[in-house]
């Protein structure tokens, strides 16, 4: 099972889990914790092979992850829990593992806030996912990393971010991270899926203004999607919940308690 941290408050109050993105762990939640601990309960999960999940899944001797176990690996950490329902929360790729959950487990998802979310690859992040395709076992993965950094948190106010990510990312092994990396195979499709499925669930995306990778994508989605709501941070890049907190965690606070009125 998922290494994973709760932080309960009262069996009352409604459940929030955090879904990390590639690369990462529940470590970069660390400007929510507080925020939110004082009026949710808290579910904090690290995906297979990442922060504390890292050691269990070395011994799994898993050749090939997809979308599917990922998912399934996060539902079982809520089914032991026994939370029923829980408001999801994701950053980059985390926000697909988080659409895939309510694609697959609709009554699990109370609602959706998804940061820097990733629907759909553009020409430069096409040719990001093909370099890193032919060089992932050739060149060490830090080298890898720290170029798709820089490319996609380019701007001097990203700098905090950009750290973040390469600094998580050095925990990572390189046979991990080409297990992560071979599901980019399984990623077109699904987003084909994710631009053209309106879910009846409550969704917000938080993006920056300066996430040029991503965000036009996500305003085009959220145009055609009744469901979808879209909250663009000024002077901000693609880690969203690290480069404004303030106004991420407040913009989040807000559309969870607008959906209970």
């Amino acid at each position: 099972m998922l290494h994973y941290s709760v932080y309960m408050k009262d069996a009352d109050r409604p459940w929030i889990t955090f879904v990390h993105g590639a690369g990462g762990s529940s470590s970069i939640w660390f400007k929510q914790i507080r925020f939110f601990s004082k009026h949710f309960n808290l579910l904090l999960v690290d995906l297979r092979g990442h922060g504390k999940s890292k050691s269990f899944f070395d011994t799994q001797k898993l050749k090939k992850y997809t979308f599917k176990s990922i998912t399934k690996d996060v539902i079982e950490v809520l089914n032991h829990e026994k939370i029923e329902q829980s408001h999801f929360v994701g950053i980059s790729l985390g926000s697909i593992i988080i659409r895939q959950i309510a694609e697959w487990y609709p009554q699990r998802v109370q609602s959706m806030i998804l940061g820097g979310a990733i629907l759909k690859f553009n020409l430069r992040s096409r040719f990001l996912m093909t370099f890193g395709n032919w060089t992932k076992s050739v060149l060490p993965y830090m080298w890898i990393y720290r170029f798709f950094a820089f490319i996609i948190m380019p701007y001097k106010n990203h700098k905090e971010s950009r750290s973040l990510f390469v600094k998580e990312a050095r925990k990572l092994y390189q046979k991990e991270f080409i297990r992560w990396y071979k599901m980019t195979a399984e990623v077109l499709p699904l987003l084909r899926i994710f631009r053209q499925v309106d879910l009846p669930i409550p969704t917000l995306y938080i993006m920056g203004e300066e996430d040029y990778m991503f965000l036009p994508a996500v305003q085009k989605v959220v145009a055609l999607h009744q469901s979808a709501k879209l909250q663009v941070l000024p002077k901000c890049g693609h880690v969203v919940n690290v480069e404004r907190p303030m106004e991420f965690n407040q913009t989040m606070l807000d559309f969870i308690q607008l959906g209970k009125d």
